[in-house]
């Protein structure tokens, strides 16, 4: 019985899967590099703490060649996407690649749809996790409120604004936000429908202009008594009238081939956070980014 508790314990605590120390075997190998693309209020790294938190290196360790793109936290997706744009080809330059495979989560799904969308050469694959491809209800019921409240107004801009951890004027939020609800979302997929379901929650097509297409994202925003961003996450996912990751719905996560739309993760969880403290009844996030790398692999990517 002692045994059994503190495996259950050592489940829920902060780590995740490391290989260090053993070769590489060459199962996220691709052909391309791989760019992450973090979503709204990311960063590359804060505090020693990766937004993707172990996911480069787990990459990495197994043969990827593996970069981290750096676009504006706060921004529209097309801005976010020239920026991108850039890195993608700073990086082929440095590297000789002909393309490269993005995973964006969250916001760096349109982020890197863009991109494929202006620049299908350039890339080879988008995969999106957790993306916000057709809008959230939580962006919705924010822009909602702001238009409609003048002092909810003021409480959501500093609690956005230390969520940023910098000063933000309402109106660079409200543009932010604004893009990111399901009215902003079906026009940018009006401009750039690859990889869109033309059908509510289904798959969409799989290869678009030379670039394949892949989605995956979690239902679940409880999953480990020890997150503290779960409780929070919970409540947000009150907007929706279907399942969600707390931050984006299941159909909305949809882009592509659709591995699977309803891991027991959240918003946090699909990207390994906080610190690796997911559901200790699912699989290890991380794994996820090694499984995509190895399917790109198998497809030439």
């Amino acid at each position: 019985m002692k045994r059994v508790l503190i495996l259950a314990l050592a489940a829920l605590l902060p780590i995740s899967p490391v290989r260090s120390g053993l070769a590489d075997s060459g199962y996220t190998r691709t052909r391309y590099p791989i760019v992450l693309v973090h979503g709204l209020f990311g960063f590359s790294r804060v505090m020693g703490v990766d937004y993707f938190y172990r996911v480069p290196e787990a990459l990495r360790q197994d043969g990827a060649q593996v970069f981290v793109a750096e676009v504006d936290p706060v921004n529209t997706s097309e801005a976010r996407g020239e920026e991108l744009l850039g890195q993608v080809q700073t990086i082929l330059a440095i590297t000789g690649a002909e393309k490269v495979n993005l995973i964006g989560h969250s916001q760096g799904a349109p982020t890197a749809r863009y991109v494929a969308a202006v620049r299908p050469d350039l890339v080879a694959s988008v995969t999106s996790v957790g993306g916000v491809n057709q809008g959230s209800a939580v962006a919705d019921k924010i822009i909602g409120s702001v238009q409609s409240d003048a002092s909810w107004r003021q409480a959501a801009l500093g609690a956005l604004s230390a969520l940023a951890g910098r000063s933000l004027s309402l109106a660079q939020l409200y543009l932010t936000i604004n893009d990111l609800t399901t009215a902003s979302s079906l026009r940018f997929n009006t401009r750039f429908p690859q990889g869109v379901p033309a059908e509510p929650c289904g798959s969409g097509a799989a290869e678009v202009n030379g670039v394949r297409y892949y989605s995956w994202g979690g239902t679940t925003p409880l999953t480990n008594p020890l997150d503290p961003v779960d409780l929070p996450l919970a409540i947000l996912s009150k907007a929706f009238d279907g399942p969600s990751d707390g931050m984006v719905g299941r159909c909305s996560s949809h882009l592509g081939e659709v591995i699977r739309d309803d891991y027991r993760m959240n918003h946090a969880n699909e990207i390994n956070q906080m610190l690796g403290m997911v559901s200790p009844f699912e699989v290890n996030p991380v794994s996820l980014y090694r499984e995509q790398a190895n399917r790109l692999k198998q497809a030439g990517l």
